[in-house]
Protein backbone atom coordinates (compact mmCIF):
# COMPACT_ATOMS: atom_id res chain seq x y z
CA UNK A 1 0.00 0.00 0.00
CA UNK A 2 2.47 2.07 1.16
CA UNK A 3 5.21 1.23 -1.87
CA UNK A 4 1.89 1.76 -4.86
CA UNK A 5 1.52 5.45 -2.82
CA UNK A 6 5.26 6.20 -3.12
CA UNK A 7 5.40 5.01 -6.47
CA UNK A 8 2.62 7.57 -7.55
CA UNK A 9 4.03 10.19 -5.61
CA UNK A 10 6.90 10.49 -7.38
CA UNK A 11 5.53 9.13 -11.25
CA UNK A 12 7.51 10.66 -14.12
CA UNK A 13 4.70 12.17 -15.25
CA UNK A 14 3.79 14.65 -12.37
CA UNK A 15 7.41 16.07 -12.11
CA UNK A 16 9.04 15.55 -15.58
CA UNK A 17 7.46 16.73 -18.88
CA UNK A 18 6.05 14.17 -21.29
CA UNK A 19 8.84 11.93 -22.51
CA UNK A 20 11.44 11.85 -19.69
CA UNK A 21 11.44 10.75 -16.39
CA UNK A 22 13.87 9.47 -13.28
CA UNK A 23 15.13 7.42 -15.62
CA UNK A 24 17.05 10.53 -17.73
CA UNK A 25 19.06 10.76 -14.12
CA UNK A 26 20.69 7.40 -14.44
CA UNK A 27 24.74 8.06 -14.65
CA UNK A 28 26.14 6.29 -17.53
CA UNK A 29 29.80 7.06 -19.21
CA UNK A 30 31.24 8.89 -16.84
CA UNK A 31 28.20 11.28 -16.72
CA UNK A 32 27.12 12.38 -13.63
CA UNK A 33 23.60 13.85 -12.36
CA UNK A 34 21.63 14.76 -9.16
CA UNK A 35 20.54 12.46 -6.86
CA UNK A 36 18.60 12.21 -4.07
CA UNK A 37 21.05 10.18 -1.55
CA UNK A 38 22.92 13.66 -2.08
CA UNK A 39 20.93 15.89 0.00
CA UNK A 40 21.94 13.76 3.42
CA UNK A 41 25.45 15.19 3.31
CA UNK A 42 23.77 18.40 4.27
CA UNK A 43 23.10 17.93 7.23
CA UNK A 44 26.11 16.87 8.68
CA UNK A 45 27.14 20.55 6.74
CA UNK A 46 24.48 22.43 8.69
CA UNK A 47 26.02 21.22 12.33
CA UNK A 48 28.94 22.13 11.05
CA UNK A 49 28.09 25.81 10.14
CA UNK A 50 26.83 25.76 13.79
CA UNK A 51 30.35 24.81 15.04
CA UNK A 52 32.17 26.93 12.93
CA UNK A 53 29.46 29.40 13.70
CA UNK A 54 30.43 29.39 17.26
CA UNK A 55 34.40 29.70 16.46
CA UNK A 56 34.13 32.18 14.32
CA UNK A 57 31.91 34.52 17.00
CA UNK A 58 34.09 34.12 19.50
CA UNK A 59 37.44 34.14 17.37
CA UNK A 60 36.70 36.79 14.56
CA UNK A 61 33.21 38.87 15.34
CA UNK A 62 33.78 39.29 19.23
CA UNK A 63 37.44 40.96 18.72
CA UNK A 64 36.19 43.13 15.66
CA UNK A 65 33.86 44.62 17.48
CA UNK A 66 36.00 44.94 20.55
CA UNK A 67 38.45 46.91 18.23
CA UNK A 68 35.27 48.84 16.32
CA UNK A 69 34.68 50.30 19.73
CA UNK A 70 31.25 48.46 20.53
CA UNK A 71 30.02 47.81 23.71
CA UNK A 72 26.54 46.25 25.31
CA UNK A 73 24.85 49.06 27.79
CA UNK A 74 24.81 47.54 31.30
CA UNK A 75 20.88 46.74 31.75
CA UNK A 76 19.07 46.96 35.05
CA UNK A 77 17.59 43.76 35.65
CA UNK A 78 13.63 43.24 37.01
CA UNK A 79 13.43 42.58 40.40
CA UNK A 80 12.53 39.20 41.30
CA UNK A 81 8.36 39.48 41.59
CA UNK A 82 6.14 35.94 41.05
CA UNK A 83 3.18 37.96 39.79
CA UNK A 84 4.44 40.37 37.40
CA UNK A 85 6.79 37.24 36.41
CA UNK A 86 3.60 35.25 35.88
CA UNK A 87 1.50 38.01 34.38
CA UNK A 88 5.01 38.73 31.63
CA UNK A 89 5.34 35.04 30.94
CA UNK A 90 1.31 33.68 30.40
CA UNK A 91 -0.51 36.81 29.53
CA UNK A 92 1.37 39.75 27.68
CA UNK A 93 4.45 41.68 27.93
CA UNK A 94 2.69 45.30 27.85
CA UNK A 95 0.20 45.22 30.36
CA UNK A 96 -2.58 47.57 28.84
CA UNK A 97 -3.80 50.45 31.70
CA UNK A 98 -6.34 48.75 33.72
CA UNK A 99 -4.00 46.07 33.94
CA UNK A 100 -1.45 47.76 35.35
CA UNK A 101 -3.92 48.95 38.23
CA UNK A 102 -4.97 45.43 39.18
CA UNK A 103 -1.51 44.40 39.45
CA UNK A 104 -0.34 47.49 41.35
CA UNK A 105 -3.21 46.36 44.24
CA UNK A 106 -2.04 42.27 43.61
CA UNK A 107 1.63 43.72 44.46
CA UNK A 108 1.40 47.06 46.61
CA UNK A 109 3.77 48.43 43.76
CA UNK A 110 2.79 52.17 42.52
CA UNK A 111 1.91 52.52 38.77
CA UNK A 112 5.63 53.54 38.11
CA UNK A 113 7.04 50.62 39.25
CA UNK A 114 5.05 48.47 37.62
CA UNK A 115 5.91 49.83 34.43
CA UNK A 116 9.30 49.93 34.87
CA UNK A 117 9.69 46.17 35.94
CA UNK A 118 7.54 45.43 32.28
CA UNK A 119 10.37 47.84 30.62
CA UNK A 120 13.26 46.50 32.34
CA UNK A 121 11.93 42.67 31.90
CA UNK A 122 11.34 43.55 28.37
CA UNK A 123 14.78 45.06 27.90
CA UNK A 124 16.26 41.69 29.44
CA UNK A 125 14.68 40.03 26.75
CA UNK A 126 15.71 41.92 23.89
CA UNK A 127 19.62 40.83 22.15
CA UNK A 128 22.29 42.70 22.90
CA UNK A 129 24.24 45.38 20.85
CA UNK A 130 26.81 42.69 20.65
CA UNK A 131 25.02 39.58 19.69
CA UNK A 132 23.30 41.04 16.85
CA UNK A 133 26.91 42.47 15.57
CA UNK A 134 28.44 38.85 15.68
CA UNK A 135 25.20 37.43 14.04
CA UNK A 136 25.95 40.08 10.99
CA UNK A 137 29.63 39.30 10.57
CA UNK A 138 28.82 35.43 10.69
CA UNK A 139 26.10 36.07 7.85
CA UNK A 140 27.97 39.02 5.97
CA UNK A 141 30.96 36.58 6.03
CA UNK A 142 29.12 33.68 4.09
CA UNK A 143 27.46 35.36 2.14
CA UNK A 144 30.14 37.40 0.81
CA UNK A 145 32.20 34.23 -0.04
CA UNK A 146 28.86 32.43 -1.65
CA UNK A 147 28.01 35.25 -4.17
CA UNK A 148 31.74 35.27 -5.53
CA UNK A 149 32.09 31.25 -4.95
CA UNK A 150 29.02 31.28 -6.56
CA UNK A 151 29.98 33.97 -9.12
CA UNK A 152 33.04 31.87 -10.26
CA UNK A 153 31.14 29.04 -10.50
CA UNK A 154 28.63 30.81 -13.22
CA UNK A 155 31.19 32.88 -15.15
CA UNK A 156 32.27 30.39 -17.49
CA UNK A 157 28.75 28.98 -17.89
CA UNK A 158 26.72 30.04 -21.71
CA UNK A 159 23.42 29.75 -19.61
CA UNK A 160 24.82 32.76 -17.29
CA UNK A 161 24.55 35.00 -20.36
CA UNK A 162 22.12 33.29 -22.53
CA UNK A 163 19.31 32.36 -19.64
CA UNK A 164 17.20 30.12 -22.53
CA UNK A 165 20.15 27.68 -22.55
CA UNK A 166 19.30 26.56 -18.84
CA UNK A 167 16.45 24.51 -20.64
CA UNK A 168 19.06 22.88 -23.38
CA UNK A 169 18.50 19.09 -22.99
CA UNK A 170 16.98 19.44 -20.17
CA UNK A 171 16.99 16.92 -17.55
CA UNK A 172 20.08 15.50 -19.10
CA UNK A 173 22.03 18.16 -17.84
CA UNK A 174 25.09 16.88 -16.08
CA UNK A 175 26.44 17.56 -12.85
CA UNK A 176 29.44 19.84 -12.45
CA UNK A 177 31.43 19.30 -9.44
CA UNK A 178 31.03 23.38 -8.87
CA UNK A 179 27.96 23.11 -8.98
CA UNK A 180 27.20 20.53 -6.75
CA UNK A 181 29.84 22.47 -3.48
CA UNK A 182 27.63 25.90 -4.38
CA UNK A 183 24.29 23.73 -3.84
CA UNK A 184 24.89 21.74 -0.69
CA UNK A 185 26.78 24.63 1.07
CA UNK A 186 23.65 26.93 0.40
CA UNK A 187 21.48 24.31 1.33
CA UNK A 188 23.28 23.66 4.56
CA UNK A 189 23.77 27.16 5.21
CA UNK A 190 20.13 27.99 5.15
CA UNK A 191 19.26 24.71 6.85
CA UNK A 192 21.81 25.70 9.83
CA UNK A 193 19.80 28.79 9.91
CA UNK A 194 16.44 26.63 10.67
CA UNK A 195 18.01 25.06 13.76
CA UNK A 196 19.55 28.02 15.08
CA UNK A 197 16.36 30.13 15.04
CA UNK A 198 15.28 29.59 18.78
CA UNK A 199 18.91 31.46 19.49
CA UNK A 200 19.11 34.10 16.66
CA UNK A 201 18.14 37.53 17.05
CA UNK A 202 14.23 37.83 16.73
CA UNK A 203 12.94 40.88 14.84
CA UNK A 204 9.49 42.07 14.04
CA UNK A 205 9.59 40.15 10.24
CA UNK A 206 10.13 36.64 12.30
CA UNK A 207 7.35 35.02 10.57
CA UNK A 208 8.12 36.38 7.06
CA UNK A 209 11.87 34.61 7.66
CA UNK A 210 9.92 31.64 8.66
CA UNK A 211 8.56 31.46 5.32
CA UNK A 212 11.53 32.55 3.35
CA UNK A 213 13.84 29.71 5.01
CA UNK A 214 11.62 27.19 4.59
CA UNK A 215 10.23 28.11 0.75
CA UNK A 216 14.62 28.32 0.10
CA UNK A 217 14.87 25.11 1.25
CA UNK A 218 12.16 23.32 -0.78
CA UNK A 219 13.13 25.54 -4.18
CA UNK A 220 16.74 24.24 -3.69
CA UNK A 221 16.17 20.43 -2.75
CA UNK A 222 13.51 20.24 -5.45
CA UNK A 223 15.26 22.10 -8.00
CA UNK A 224 18.33 19.71 -6.87
CA UNK A 225 15.87 16.54 -7.39
CA UNK A 226 14.72 17.03 -10.79
CA UNK A 227 17.86 18.65 -12.23
CA UNK A 228 16.48 22.37 -12.64
CA UNK A 229 20.42 22.90 -11.53
CA UNK A 230 21.27 25.69 -13.96
CA UNK A 231 18.16 27.98 -13.27
CA UNK A 232 18.73 27.17 -9.38
CA UNK A 233 22.34 28.28 -9.46
CA UNK A 234 21.30 31.86 -11.16
CA UNK A 235 18.45 31.92 -8.37
CA UNK A 236 21.16 31.66 -5.09
CA UNK A 237 23.18 34.09 -6.84
CA UNK A 238 20.71 36.86 -7.67
CA UNK A 239 20.04 36.80 -3.42
CA UNK A 240 23.68 35.97 -2.31
CA UNK A 241 24.34 39.07 -4.74
CA UNK A 242 22.40 42.11 -1.85
CA UNK A 243 22.43 39.98 1.41
CA UNK A 244 26.10 40.26 2.16
CA UNK A 245 25.75 44.23 1.11
CA UNK A 246 22.89 44.28 4.25
CA UNK A 247 24.62 42.04 6.69
CA UNK A 248 27.58 44.68 6.51
CA UNK A 249 25.28 47.73 6.73
CA UNK A 250 24.25 46.37 10.10
CA UNK A 251 27.65 46.00 11.08
CA UNK A 252 28.66 49.11 10.95
CA UNK A 253 24.96 50.58 12.25
CA UNK A 254 25.92 48.51 15.25
CA UNK A 255 29.34 50.65 15.69
CA UNK A 256 27.81 53.82 14.88
CA UNK A 257 29.41 55.16 11.79
CA UNK A 258 26.67 56.69 10.22
CA UNK A 259 28.29 57.79 6.86
CA UNK A 260 29.24 54.39 6.07
CA UNK A 261 26.11 52.46 7.16
CA UNK A 262 24.13 55.32 5.18
CA UNK A 263 26.47 54.73 2.52
CA UNK A 264 26.27 51.04 1.83
CA UNK A 265 22.47 50.45 3.03
CA UNK A 266 21.46 52.70 -0.26
CA UNK A 267 23.92 50.88 -2.39
CA UNK A 268 22.31 47.69 -0.48
CA UNK A 269 18.56 48.90 -1.27
CA UNK A 270 19.16 49.45 -5.03
CA UNK A 271 20.92 46.52 -5.52
CA UNK A 272 17.83 44.41 -3.98
CA UNK A 273 15.66 46.31 -6.06
CA UNK A 274 17.62 45.28 -9.47
CA UNK A 275 18.31 42.00 -8.46
CA UNK A 276 14.92 40.62 -6.97
CA UNK A 277 12.26 42.78 -8.34
CA UNK A 278 14.17 43.34 -11.53
CA UNK A 279 16.22 40.59 -12.48
CA UNK A 280 14.33 37.71 -10.87
CA UNK A 281 10.44 38.45 -12.12
CA UNK A 282 11.21 39.79 -15.56
CA UNK A 283 14.17 37.62 -16.28
CA UNK A 284 14.94 34.42 -14.57
CA UNK A 285 11.00 33.65 -13.61
CA UNK A 286 10.20 34.58 -17.37
CA UNK A 287 12.38 31.93 -18.24
CA UNK A 288 11.06 29.22 -15.57
CA UNK A 289 7.40 30.30 -16.17
CA UNK A 290 6.92 31.57 -19.64
CA UNK A 291 9.74 29.85 -21.70
CA UNK A 292 9.45 26.49 -21.25
CA UNK A 293 6.02 26.27 -22.42
CA UNK A 294 7.55 27.34 -26.13
CA UNK A 295 9.16 23.61 -25.31
CA UNK A 296 7.24 21.50 -23.05
CA UNK A 297 3.27 20.83 -22.18
CA UNK A 298 2.86 22.02 -18.01
CA UNK A 299 3.14 19.73 -15.68
CA UNK A 300 3.02 19.81 -11.84
CA UNK A 301 6.47 19.89 -10.51
CA UNK A 302 6.60 23.11 -13.24
CA UNK A 303 3.95 24.58 -11.37
CA UNK A 304 5.51 23.28 -7.90
CA UNK A 305 8.74 25.58 -8.39
CA UNK A 306 7.31 28.48 -10.04
CA UNK A 307 4.99 28.65 -7.48
CA UNK A 308 7.76 28.54 -4.52
CA UNK A 309 9.45 31.27 -6.43
CA UNK A 310 6.37 33.37 -6.34
CA UNK A 311 6.24 33.12 -2.40
CA UNK A 312 9.86 34.59 -2.60
CA UNK A 313 8.93 37.40 -5.23
CA UNK A 314 6.17 37.90 -2.50
CA UNK A 315 8.28 38.25 -0.14
CA UNK A 316 10.54 40.20 -1.59
CA UNK A 317 8.18 43.06 -2.58
CA UNK A 318 7.07 42.96 1.23
CA UNK A 319 10.81 43.45 2.20
CA UNK A 320 11.09 45.93 -0.24
CA UNK A 321 8.40 48.19 1.28
CA UNK A 322 10.22 47.90 4.77
CA UNK A 323 13.78 49.26 2.60
CA UNK A 324 12.61 52.11 0.91
CA UNK A 325 10.83 53.63 3.55
CA UNK A 326 13.61 53.18 5.82
CA UNK A 327 15.55 54.78 3.28
CA UNK A 328 13.17 57.94 2.53
CA UNK A 329 12.83 58.46 6.23
CA UNK A 330 16.28 58.36 7.76
CA UNK A 331 18.93 59.32 4.94
CA UNK A 332 17.77 62.85 3.99
CA UNK A 333 17.96 63.76 7.66
CA UNK A 334 21.62 61.87 7.66
CA UNK A 335 20.60 59.71 10.33
CA UNK A 336 22.07 56.64 11.07
CA UNK A 337 19.56 53.85 9.45
CA UNK A 338 17.92 51.85 11.81
CA UNK A 339 16.67 48.44 11.43
CA UNK A 340 12.20 48.79 11.57
CA UNK A 341 12.26 45.11 12.14
CA UNK A 342 14.24 44.93 15.20
CA UNK A 343 12.69 46.21 18.52
CA UNK A 344 14.63 49.07 20.46
CA UNK A 345 15.13 49.30 23.84
CA UNK A 346 13.50 51.13 26.27
CA UNK A 347 15.35 53.67 28.79
CA UNK A 348 14.49 55.06 31.72
CA UNK A 349 12.37 58.19 29.86
CA UNK A 350 9.63 56.17 28.76
CA UNK A 351 8.06 56.09 31.96
CA UNK A 352 8.65 58.79 32.84
CA UNK A 353 7.07 60.24 29.70
CA UNK A 354 4.22 58.07 29.80
CA UNK A 355 3.24 59.12 33.33
CA UNK A 356 4.03 62.67 32.21
CA UNK A 357 1.58 62.29 29.43
CA UNK A 358 -1.20 60.86 31.99
CA UNK A 359 -0.76 63.56 33.96
CA UNK A 360 -1.73 65.90 31.10
CA UNK A 361 -4.94 63.98 30.56
CA UNK A 362 -5.55 64.21 34.08
CA UNK A 363 -4.73 67.75 35.17
CA UNK A 364 -4.38 69.66 32.14
CA UNK A 365 -1.57 70.77 30.00
CA UNK A 366 1.65 71.39 31.69
CA UNK A 367 3.69 74.60 31.33
CA UNK A 368 7.32 75.44 31.96
CA UNK A 369 6.84 71.81 34.32
CA UNK A 370 4.13 73.19 36.25
CA UNK A 371 0.31 72.85 35.61
CA UNK A 372 -1.54 76.31 34.68
CA UNK A 373 -3.39 78.03 37.50
CA UNK A 374 -6.92 77.43 37.30
CA UNK A 375 -8.61 81.17 36.55
CA UNK A 376 -11.93 80.22 38.50
CA UNK A 377 -9.48 79.86 41.65
CA UNK A 378 -9.82 82.32 44.37
CA UNK A 379 -6.96 84.51 45.31
CA UNK A 380 -5.57 84.85 48.33
CA UNK A 381 -7.12 87.91 50.41
CA UNK A 382 -10.28 87.68 48.23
Amino acid sequence: MLSRLWERLWADWIWFPEGHGWADLTDKDGVVFPKVQDLWAVLPIALCFLVVRQIFERTVAIPLASLLGIRDKKRVCAAPNPVLESYFCNTSKHPTQSSVEDLCKQTGCSVRQVQRWFRRRRNQERPNKLKKFCEACWRFTFYLLAFFAGLLALIDKPWFYDLKLMWENFPKMPLDTSQYWYYVMELGFYLSLVFSIASDVKRKDFKEQIVHHVATIMLISFSWLVNYIRGGTLIMLVHDASDYLMESAKMFNYAGWRKTCNIIFTLFAAVFIVTRLVILPFWIIHTTWVYPLTLYKPFFGFYFFNGLLMVLLVLHVFWAVLIVRMVVKFLPANQIVEDERSDKEETESDDEDHVEKKDTYKNGYVQNGHTPLNNNRRRKGD
